[in-house]
Order: C-alpha cells, then structure tokens, then sequence
C-alpha cells in the first residue's frame, strides 16, 4: 500500500485554511495535512521540515508571501497557489505547469486541482523560475484596487467608514445596509455591486443578499437540519448562510 500524500497549508487567514482543510477533506480524505503555516516564512520552514509532496499557499500573505516561498521548496514539493485575483492571473497560471484555487475554494474546483496533482505527484514538481517571474509583473499591476472606504448615510448624515469595521452587510431594495459595531448605515449601491468592489478573500458572500467580514466571525454553528447561522466578535447580530453558501464552512 502506497504511503498517504502529504500537503501544508499557508494563509494568514486562520476561517481561510480551516475551509480549505474541510474542502480537501471531502475531495482528497486520503491526504494528509502535516502542517499550517500563517505566512510564507512559515511554509518554508514546514516544507523543510516535512517535505510535503504538495504546498497550498496563499499568494498575499505577510513577512513572505506565497510567491516568495515558492521560490524556496524544493523539487519534491508540487505548488497550488491560492489566489484571489481570478482573471487578473489565471492567464499565467494556465500556461504554467502550476495548478491555483480561487478563494473561497470551491469544492468541484478544488476536486479538479486534486486530480491533476494526484496524476503529477510521480513526477519531480515542474521548475516555477519562468511563471514566478510573470506573475510577480503581473499581479502588483493588474490586481483591481479593493474598496476601503464606504460612504454611508445614517438619516441626514454621510459617514465615512473604513471597511474593515463592517461586520456584515445586507441587501435592502436598491440600497445595502452596513452593520459596524456601531451601528447600522446604508450604501446607496446594491449588494451585486458591492461585491464586485471587495476583497474576495475578506468577503464572503453567504446568501443572496448577505456579504461577511471573515475576519470578524466568531463562530458558525448548524443545527439538525444542517441550517447555519455566523456569530460575529462583539456583536450580538446572527446572520444565515444559506444552502448555496453553505459549502464554505464545510467543505462540501
């Protein structure tokens, strides 16, 4: 019997490598996830230490980030590079020998990326100098500027507020509602706009009209029926993830 597979993972985002742990659990259950790195430094320093035959890493992350890192592993390593900028790199990344998951990683893309890494893994991992260098041009120049600021309306007053205070957002009529800690404000945009203007690693959409802060979820719970409802950190809000969604919190 041929030994398990074995991978790390690498993502400051703690929600982030919990989903794509389950997400593999479900594609690939015969792989093994020998350890978790929160930055590019750290994946280096698991990759030696474990030899993985496969290394998932997040491309922005701090100290090091995942481009950087790749650098460093060495042959018996096969990179998937995860990623957040969707078009802006997918080019490159095709004519690359080197697979990529778009965050949040859905579970039949990621099942894809599993059964090309698992016909490569005989293989030594394919040299990454030429496709490292074209994305390192390619992604500081061509990924979308992410909203920061929201301009919101409480009764007469226009606010100004940092995004990374909302906790949630959610659709009403022609309007999206913001809640902070603070209280609640409207956008005057709709929530498909919106999205289309936030981090897609940061900001998850769980139901059709309801956009999450990941940073900000405390806890998700599901009852008998397998319902699913987010807690947030200091906030007393609940919001539903719908069925649609619900693959983002357990990998299937």
């Amino acid at each position: 019997m041929s030994p398990a597979a074995t991978a790390i993972l690498a993502d400051d985002e703690p929600l982030l490598r919990a989903q794509m742990r389950d997400a593999l659990a479900t594609v690939w259950p015969g792989l093994a996830i020998v350890a978790e790195a929160a930055n590019g430094a750290e994946a280096v320093h698991a990759a030696r230490e474990h030899r993985p035959a496969v290394a998932f890493l997040d491309i922005e992350m701090p100290v090091m980030n995942g481009l950087e890192a790749a650098r460093l592993l060495g042959p018996e390593t096969h990179v998937v590079f995860v990623t957040a900028y969707d078009r802006y790199a997918v080019e490159a990344f095709e004519r690359g020998a080197v697979d990529y998951v778009l965050k949040p990683a859905a579970p039949a893309r990621l099942a894809e990326t599993v059964r090309r890494l698992q016909a490569r893994l005989a293989a030594p991992a394919p040299a990454l100098d030429a496709l490292l260098a074209e994305l390192a041009r390619r992604l500081p120049a061509s990924a979308p500027q992410r909203l920061r600021m929201l301009q919101a309306t409480v009764g007469n007053t226009v606010r100004l507020i940092d995004v990374d205070e909302a906790l949630y957002f959610q659709s009403d009529a022609k309007y999206t509602k913001v809640v902070t800690r603070e209280g609640e404000s409207l956008l005057k945009k709709t929530l498909k706009e919106l999205l289309a203007e936030l981090d897609p690693g940061r900001f998850w959409q769980v139901h059709r009209g309801t956009i999450v802060n990941v940073r900000e979820i405390a806890a998700v719970t599901a009852d008998e029926f397998g319902h699913r409802e987010i807690a947030f950190k200091g906030h007393p809000a609940r919001v539903e993830v719908s069925r649609s969604f619900a693959h983002l919190f357990r990998g299937g």
